[in-house]
């Protein structure tokens, strides 16, 4: 492989960094991007990077919602990025919990989603993001030597309350502000 066959990534949690945390999202109409989160998705993408979004979505295996919800949820989000001229380059979900269906690689913090996106899409985890507003985003990061950031929205806030030995590289307002800053 070529050095210029490389590629560097934003790998995002979903639900209270791009759209507004709502406790296991299971209706399309719920969702609703946070503001400044549609701008800072287009400006990370000028900026040469892939986004790909990387989600635990245990309602699944808990029964709330089926993978055809989660798909008609995805839907409506990469309509409303397409109208802004935005494309996410992919998504990856874990349907997983332990409690249901055992454990697995995928589900954070384990980093199974982002070494299937590695793979797929010839990435440099050194000069790639993980992007959260909880520790085990953080965790999922760290696990592959990816930069982490923790947002303050979503369960940010309340994370941030919480560092210790797990400590994001940076921490910023929200994913706008991560976008202008990197």
């Amino acid at each position: 492989m070529k050095p210029t066959d490389i590629n560097k990534a934003i790998f995002l949690d979903r639900d209270g960094v791009i759209n507004k945390e709502v406790s296991h999202l299971s209706d399309p109409k719920d969702f609703k991007f946070i503001k400044g989160s549609i701008e800072a998705l287009k400006l990370l993408k000028q900026k040469g990077f892939l986004l790909i979004i990387i989600t635990n979505q245990a309602g699944i295996a808990r029964g709330l919602f089926t993978e055809e919800t989660l798909k008609a949820i995805h839907y409506k989000m990469i309509k409303i990025l397409k109208q802004n001229s935005i494309k996410l380059d992919d998504i990856y979900y874990c349907p997983h919990h332990p409690e249901f269906t055992g454990s697995c690689d995928c589900r954070k913090p384990n980093p199974g989603m982002i070494l299937q996106a590695q793979l797929k899409y010839q990435i440099d985890l050194t000069n790639s993001y993980m992007v959260g507003d909880t520790l085990n985003d953080i965790q999922t990061g760290r696990a592959v030597r990816c930069k982490t950031v923790l947002v303050l929205t979503g369960y940010g806030k309340e994370e941030q309350k919480k560092i210790g030995t797990i400590v994001p590289d940076m921490i910023f307002k929200n994913l706008k502000e991560f976008a202008i800053n990197i």
